[in-house]
Order: structure tokens, then sequence, then C-alpha cells
């Protein structure tokens, strides 16, 4: 459990470093944050390139899609066949999104280029050389291990602990009840960053392995400010600590959530359909 703490707070430097906030250097940032892919089994710089999309677009509905959690509305959930519907429903179950899907995008899918959000070439160029680093570094822990066994015994759940903290983190940043979805014609920036990103509130040991990360609503506003800065920020400036506030015990009912009421305005959960009135 500490490993894996610390491997998150590893991937939130790496995650500065794609900001280019971690270092004052352009290059230092992106190649340490090269160097610590090898650690957090993340490809830098085909990340890098879909988490700034992700900033671009988050809270708008138009843009969904790349670099975050599908989220579908409610319109758009009915209007899906049941076969889609159960795609859904599936696909958003705390279990397969989160318990099994994190482990799976880290160790699995990022070793493959498809939806980085770069050109082909480059993204298998930095995709292929990040599993050729990766299997150099096992293939040494091994022979000093005396075999590849007891370097995946240690590697794998070291990596499966962060990823489920890492997915759990990412999905309540964005998917709590009172977060904001606009259309293309009405979203705005620094709205978008205020209104959709959450201030999770962690006991200080937490919010140290998480590298302040839960101040999201402030890395959204300004993404080059480092995680080392953002408390600052944020006791710099009252408003900051009254908005999309989430405690540990409120970030519980988050995995209810699914859909977008637009009606309400709301984040709801499938039961809300219930409460809806036939066509």
């Amino acid at each position: 459990m500490p490993a894996g703490g610390l491997l998150v707070r590893l991937f939130i430097l790496q995650h500065d470093c794609g900001h280019g906030s971690f270092l004052s250097s352009r290059i230092g940032n992106d190649w340490l944050g090269r160097v610590l892919s090898l650690l957090t089994i993340t490809p830098y710089d085909s990340w890098k390139r879909a988490h700034a999309l992700h900033h671009a677009s988050t809270g708008d509905l138009s843009r969904r899609g790349t670099g975050d959690i599908l989220t579908l509305t409610v319109r758009e959930y009915l209007d899906r066949s049941r076969y889609g519907r159960l795609r859904y429903r599936l696909y958003r179950n705390p279990l397969v999104l989160i318990v099994l899907g994190s482990p799976l995008n880290f160790l699995v899918l990022q070793r493959f280029p498809s939806g980085m959000g770069l050109p082909w070439r480059t993204a298998w160029r930095d995709v292929l050389a990040l599993d050729l680093g990766l299997a150099a570094l096992v293939a040494g822990l091994a022979v000093l291990a005396g075999g590849i066994g007891p370097v995946l015994w240690v590697l794998l759940p070291v990596v499966c602990v962060a990823a489920w903290i890492g997915g759990w983190l990412f999905y309540v940043q964005h998917q709590y009840e009172e977060t904001v979805w606009e259309s293309a014609e009405t979203w705005d920036f620094h709205r978008a960053a205020i209104g959709s990103s959450s201030y999770y509130v962690l006991p200080p040991v937490l919010q140290w392995f998480t590298g302040n990360v839960g101040l999201h609503h402030v890395h959204h506003l300004n993404s080059r400010i480092p995680n080392y800065r953002l408390q600052e920020c944020l006791d710099a400036h009252a408003t900051l600590g009254q908005v999309g506030r989430l405690t540990l015990r409120d970030s519980l009912a988050c995995l209810g959530l699914a859909l977008w009421d637009e009606e309400t305005r709301k984040l709801v959960g499938f039961s809300h359909l219930r409460s809806l009135r036939p066509a």
C-alpha cells in the first residue's frame, strides 16, 4: 500500500512535467517525465497530449471522450437501444470502471498507441520506446531477483494499488453531483474549471501521497501551477475553498452517479430514470 501511494505521487510529478509546471525548463520537464514513465508505465508524450485535450474540453458536452470518463446525458441514454444501455451500465459499474478498468488501462491498454491523441507514427514511437524500456527494466530486475516470478509478485500488486487510487481520484474529480456540463455555445473555460472539477478534501497524509491533486479546481483554473503551490493558491483565495467540496464520506455517494440530467443540471444515477414520466 505505501509503495502504491508513492507510485501515485510519482505519477503526479510526471503529470506536472506534462503541464510544464514541475521544473522551470521545458526540456527538463519532458525528460524527467519520460524517465518517470518507466515507473508509472504511462507513455509520457502520448498521455501529455491526451491530457491537454482533457483540460481544453472539461465540461463541454460537444467534446466528450478524450482523456475523460464517458458520460451520457439522460436523453442520450434513453435514445440508445436496449443493448446500448446495457453496455453503458456495465461500463459505468464501479467494479468494471475502477476495480477492473484502472489496472487494465495501465497494464494493457497503454501498451498500445490507440486513442492517445497523437499522430499514429508519433504515438507508436512513444509507446514502443516505453514498452522496450519496461521490458529491459523488468528483465534486469529478474536477473537480480533470480527469476521473473518474484519481480511480478512485487510489481503487479503495487501497480494495481496505484491504478485503483489513481482511477478513483480521476473519477471523483469530475463525476460528482454538482458538476457542470455545458453546450458548446455556452461553455466557458474558467467557469468549467471551477464548476466541473471538485475540491477533494483529504487528510494531510493522503493529500501528500496524491500530490495535492484533490485541489483539482485550482489545477484546472491554471495547469501551470505546480502541485507544491496549489495549497498556497487555495489559502490565498477563500472562495476557492467553498466550491465543489467533497469529503471522503461525500465522495462515496459519487459511485452511483452515471448520467447528466439536462433538466435538473445535475449528475444523477440510473435510479433517477424511475422518477421520469413516460414519454
